[in-house]
């Protein structure tokens, strides 16, 4: 290039420089920043920490779309199979008897209608159309004609909740007519909801699927496969749907009912629906585990159909139900008007259960000038998963207040001379109902001579303010004032008697009456009164001197031997108490639990015992009945091996002639329920081989009241026919512990004695409370056991019999035997019973049980 050329380029790359045409284009110099300055013009680049940040943000945006597009493609497109059960009214259509048959024509052609017109209706819904894959419907009733079905979908997760909602609700769909002499086709309370898919039965799944119908006054029987001779199907899916004639309702009642017990673990279910479609809201009951033959396991429909069903999810060999069915005229009318001064009224069926979709209403009416109390004898109004105090479903309404659940006897009063009772039942799960009496009063004297409680029910003045709660609401036992001579005012300003002051027993309900004993508080009250502090109880050594202080500890410790130790057979003794047979090996040698076949009963529902109720069939299967020759039922005793049975050393005392002593006198009932029933299946009847009274009975004292009681022929043992456990003599059964007396014997004090089997639950009263209550007569073989309040005991015609209570691991241990007592029932004057465990080993010397 030329001189001047060059010159141009240096100009315009020197630093510093640059060129800039002006107006007239010709080029100008421009002057730039020294040279020395260049790097404060050059453009700065990002720090290197601004990098790595703006790297790992990136990194994290990417990540979230990464997994926000996993989700979406992966995880919100997952499908669940989802089976929902239903029920629809076809509102123009006839029933035919052939609809009954699932293999007519007539079936299948309405049931093809019915499809198609749920698939017309799925369509039409964003959450359930796209994901249906079929239906069948499963049968039809009456009504006009009410079909039954379920329909399966395969539904993205995040739509379950929404097409359940959407199944839930009620809808009405219409297929067009096909030809203009057709009418449409409308299916009306279009219904369903989620099931599980185990109970859908399929067209090629009908080996345990029975379909029964009612025949006009006759009872039809089904059982379980295999009943009773071999236990039903393990892994079962199975179905009896129950039908009656149009307009009748069906009764339903299982005679015997055993399948796998309820635990967690899964157990074998039945369930039965007031309708022929498993809907989980139309079910009347779930059942499972085993129902003595005497529970109440009858249900009626509010329809002319039932459905039961069978799932069975163990191994366990169970040989199931039978159960009977019949049809009956439905109610014309629930409720109605009572007039005069008193009557009775229960539920519908009672004492069966009520039906569902039941509205009864009674209005009462009783002479002018007075006042109405209703009195609700019984009370059983209780679903599952309700909570106390919301009565949403079953309920009896009076006064504007509802009632529901489980309730003693309560009082209900008006404030003229007439009341209204309401009650309902909804379409779910039902109960036995109540039973209840209507009485007219005086408002100015509402009861007349006694006490009324807040709750309206009327008690003997004598009762007013004497430490026990009459009242339900313990309106008997407020604003009393306490007499010092034989009465302690708890801080509650309850009144108690002076002797149970002290006594170990939180008599008051605030433990005032325990606060200011000769112990203080932080330390322990050993048996023989020594006072220790709380860290030296079960430290596995012996403070108290009599070994207390390690009696009623949950470890099992080897401690030093005592009364109050349990020893094993290797010689060994244990801190904890009662060890035996509670499911856990405490002994070194396993001892504590060997010969535990033992106080395990089939039903685990929970002498005449005064305030007893019946007993279940088998519910105490080691209770005996003694016939004396001539005299029929006289004692009671107690089964403790397949030979040998304990019974109370008074019943056989010679007198009057008679020698009782003499066992060919005697026979034995074992597994009896109703004395009128002596030969009724299972009873065995067997004679006495010997009888061995205790060698220190003391006829006037009762003292050492026990005898033991060979029998001719060994039991069978059955479900009705059992042993009781023997406790050890370190077995303890403290002070409030629940016990059960049962027995034949006389129902009230100077009364008859029982037909069927009474139980009443009783409970330890402190031995100290016991000897100020009954003094210089109760010795250290003896033991109290009922409530100071009377009302429940033992009488004549129980001695003899067991004490039962339910130890560790649900075994019965047998506590004591029924003895004597003054009067039965009465205030003050508990029950005194022979102590078992005094005797275990007199008892092993005798029998080598």
């Amino acid at each position: 290039m030329d001189e001047k050329a060059a010159s141009r380029f240096s100009l315009l790359f020197s630093p510093g420089w640059a060129l800039q045409r002006n107006m007239n284009g010709m080029e100008e110099g421009v002057e730039f920043l020294p040279v020395n300055n260049t790097k404060k013009v050059e453009k700065r680049g990002p720090k290197r920490w601004v990098v790595l940040v703006a790297v790992l943000v990136g990194l994290l945006l990417l990540s979230v779309v990464a997994c926000v597009l996993v989700w979406h493609f992966q995880y919100r497109n997952v499908r669940v199979q989802k089976v929902f059960n239903g029920y629809l009214r076809i509102t123009n259509e006839k029933f035919l008897d052939a609809y009954e048959n699932s293999n007519s024509t007539e079936f299948a052609n309405l049931a093809n209608k019915v499809k198609e017109a749920l698939r017309l209706l799925y369509r039409g819904v964003p959450s359930l159309g796209p994901y249906h894959k079929e239906s069948a419907v499963t049968a039809f009733s009456e009504g006009s004609i009410i079909a039954y079905y379920w329909s399966e979908f395969s539904i993205p997760t995040y739509l379950v909740e929404e097409a359940e909602r959407a199944m839930a609700e009620e809808r009405v769909v219409t297929l067009p007519p096909r030809a203009r002499t057709f009418n449409s086709f409308v299916l009306t309370s279009v219904v369903a909801f989620p099931t599980d898919p185990r109970t859908v039965q399929t067209a090629q799944d009908n080996s345990c699927s029975f379909a029964l119908h009612a025949r006009s006054g006759e009872l039809t029987r089904f059982t379980t496969p295999g009943f009773p001779d071999s236990p039903y199907p393990a892994q079962a899916r199975c179905q009896w749907t129950l039908r009656g004639d149009a307009d009748l309702v069906l009764s339903l009642t299982f005679h015997s009912f055993d399948v796998a017990s309820c635990d967690d673990r899964g157990s074998d279910v039945v369930m039965v629906y007031d309708t022929l479609s498993p809907v989980e809201p139309r079910a009347v009951v779930q059942l499972c585990g085993t129902y003595p033959p005497s529970y109440n396991l009858t249900f009626l429909s509010s329809q002319n159909v039932l459905l039961v069903t069978l799932i069975t999810n163990t191994e366990r060999r169970h040989p199931g139900f039978e159960a009977t069915f019949f049809q009956l005229p439905k109610l014309s009318s629930c409720g109605g008007y009572l007039r005069g001064p008193y009557g009775t009224f229960s539920s519908p069926y009672y004492p069966g259960h009520y039906p569902p979709n039941m509205n009864c209403t009674w209005d009462i009416e009783v002479p002018n000038n007075q006042h109405v109390k209703v009195l609700f004898k019984l009370f059983y109004l209780l679903e599952p998963d309700i909570p106390p105090g919301s009565c949403p479903k079953d309920y009896v309404e009076v006064n504007g207040e509802k009632y529901c659940g489980e309730r003693p006897q309560f009082v209900v009063t008006s404030n003229s001379n007439k009341i209204t009772v309401r009650f309902h039942s909804d379409q779910s799960y039902t109960d036995t109902g109540f039973l209840a009496e209507y009485l007219s009063f005086d408002s100015s004297d509402p009861c007349p001579g006694k006490f009324m409680c807040n709750t309206g029910r009327c008690i003997q003045n004598e009762l007013r303010c004497d430490g026990w709660a009459d009242c339900t609401d313990y309106s008997d036992e407020l604003n009393c004032q306490c007499n010092a001579t034989y009465q302690f005012t708890c801080k509650n300003k309850f009144c108690k008697p002076l002797f149970w002051v002290c006594d170990s027993v939180n008599d008051c309900g605030d433990n005032s009456d325990e606060l200011e004993c000769s112990c203080p508080a932080q330390t322990f009250r050993c048996g023989n009164g020594k006072c220790l502090p709380q860290n030296q109880q079960c430290d596995g050594k012996d403070n108290c001197g009599d070994g207390s202080d390690e009696a009623t500890c949950d470890l099992a410790r080897t401690v030093a031997c005592t009364t109050y130790t349990y020893r094993c057979h290797n010689g060994l003794c244990l801190s904890k108490s009662n060890p035996e047979c509670d499911g856990k090996e405490d002994c070194s040698d396993g001892s504590d639990e060997k010969d535990c076949d033992c106080g395990l009963r089939s039903f685990t529902r929970q002498s005449r015992v005064v305030g007893g109720t019946n007993a279940d069939e088998g519910e105490w299967p080691w209770q005996v009945s003694l016939h004396v020759q001539g005299q029929g039922h006289v004692c009671g005793a107690s089964i403790i091996s397949p030979n040998w049975m304990v019974s109370a050393a008074h019943c056989f005392i010679d007198d009057r002639g008679f020698r009782y002593s003499d066992h060919t006198k005697w026979t034995a009932f074992l597994g009896l329920h109703d004395q009128s029933k002596r030969s009724a299946t299972g009873v065995q009847e067997l004679g006495l081989k010997r009888i061995i009274s205790h060698p220190f009975f003391n006829d006037f004292t009762f003292d050492y009241d026990i005898a033991l009681l060979e029998l001719e022929t060994p039991a069978e043992y059955s479900s009705t026919v059992r042993r009781i456990c023997l406790p050890e003599s370190s077995h303890t059964f403290p002070t409030g512990k629940a016990i059960w007396v049962t027995g034949w014997g006389h129902t009230q004090e100077g009364g008859s004695g029982a037909l069927v089997l009474q139980k009443g639950e009783i409970r330890v009263i402190n031995q100290t409370t016991c000897e100020s209550l009954l003094p210089q007569q109760i010795t250290p073989r003896m033991m109290c056991v009922g409530y100071l309040s009377g009302g429940v005991d033992a009488c004549q015609g129980d001695s003899g019999g067991p004490l039962s209570s339910v130890e560790a691991d649900g075994r019965i241990f047998q506590a004591g035997v029924v003895s004597w007592g003054d009067g039965c029932a009465q205030r003050d004057k508990p029950g005194v019973y022979t102590r078992l465990s005094v005797f275990r080993d007199w008892i092993k010397e005798q029998t080598g049980v």
